[in-house]
């Protein structure tokens, strides 16, 4: 018998989706596969149909998140996708960059995205060739990561464009210049 692509795929999300809610509430050692299945509404058989364990569960998600956003940088017009562009990729990927980047998510994942997608983007802002380079790319996208946190950790409050523009200020100008 045949699996059906649109019950397999709602049945990997449902099963995503659980472990994204508890992972944004606990560490991954803390997180069970039968919990996930408990909450996602399915037995453990079905969870490992998809997923080794819980940490190939994470794998596929931090995967899946960095070629959905080389995808959209890929098809993005302008030569060099901007902060802002990458910002409104974080609305879009929501459940799943709020348990990675969360209080529980895995350091290694904001490395491999402040590697891949954002460090480039700021050499305009810092010498070049100096043993102080690396130093001052990690504050910059350090603050950006943590303000992007702290937005979500406040629902929001402020709406991706100021952001961005609050971001790219503290960026350029320093705190002094935020009014």
């Amino acid at each position: 018998m045949k699996k059906q692509p649109e019950i397999t795929k709602k049945t990997r999300q449902a099963l995503i989706n659980v472990f994204c809610e508890l992972y944004s509430q606990k560490p991954v050692e803390k997180i069970t596969v039968q919990e996930i299945a408990n909450k996602s509404g399915y037995n453990r058989s079905t969870f490992y149909q998809y997923f080794t364990d819980v940490y190939d569960l994470l794998s596929f998600i931090e995967n899946d998140i960095l070629d959905y956003i080389r995808e959209k940088v890929k098809n993005t017009e302008q030569a060099d996708a901007k902060s802002k562009d990458i910002l409104l990729l974080f609305e879009e990927k929501e459940l799943y960059l709020t348990a990675l980047l969360g209080d529980y998510g895995n350091i290694h994942f904001t490395d491999k995205l402040k590697n891949e997608f954002f460090s480039d983007g700021l050499d305009h802002c810092v010498p070049k060739d100096s043993a102080m380079t690396p130093y001052l790319l990690e504050f910059n996208i350090s603050t950006a990561f943590s303000l992007i946190r702290l937005w979500q950790r406040r629902q929001k409050d402020l709406p991706p464009d100021q952001l961005f523009h609050l971001i790219d200020t503290l960026v350029n100008s320093g705190t002094s210049s935020v009014k």
